[in-house]
């Protein structure tokens, strides 16, 4: 097995659009409990190509197994910063790609001139928060009992990774 992390391409849709599709069904990691329809993923990954949006995905041969993309905020002030996403299918947890593509887009992001990455994660996802840890995230916040699925409440932890400032 070679993984490669690489930018996405207007090529990757569909399988993005099933890789997201298979980790919002687990009902665990994301907010999202299914993909939305393919052509509104497809418009999403047309509009990250035409801004050269920091978006990379892991890909086995052609089957698309990660992505973390980093959505940069649009909105006068904020500019600096963006929020990130990422997933990868459950058969390739544990097995550093995660790291890989988080380190990659971080490096890209922080490049290209960002200066905050924000997320959120489930207070559940031990494995998640780590990772985001290992890379330099801090917590920020929680948003306490932000979800109630399945009958379970969880946590929403924000964390931000800033760049250095001299």
């Amino acid at each position: 097995m070679t993984i490669t992390i690489k930018p996405i391409a207007l090529k990757h849709t569909k399988a993005f659009h099933q890789a997201l599709d298979q980790v919002a069904r687990e009902r665990r990691y994301l907010l999202l409990l299914e993909s939305p329809p393919l052509d509104h993923i497809e418009q999403i990954v047309r509009y990250n190509i035409e801004r050269n949006a920091v978006h990379f995905v892991a890909l086995d041969g052609k089957q698309m197994v990660g992505w973390c993309d980093i959505r940069p905020y649009t909105t006068p002030g904020l500019t600096h910063a963006g929020e990130l996403g990422m997933g990868v299918i459950a058969a390739y947890r544990r097995q550093g790609i995660g790291y890989r593509l988080l380190e990659a887009t971080i490096n890209k992001a922080l490049a290209d001139g960002l200066s905050r990455i924000e997320l959120e994660v489930f207070a559940s996802n031990h494995g998640a928060k780590a990772l985001y840890e290992k890379l330099g995230f801090e917590q920020e916040g929680v948003k306490r009992q932000a979800r109630y699925l399945d009958g379970v409440w969880d946590d929403l932890i924000m964390m931000a990774l800033l760049k250095a400032t001299k």
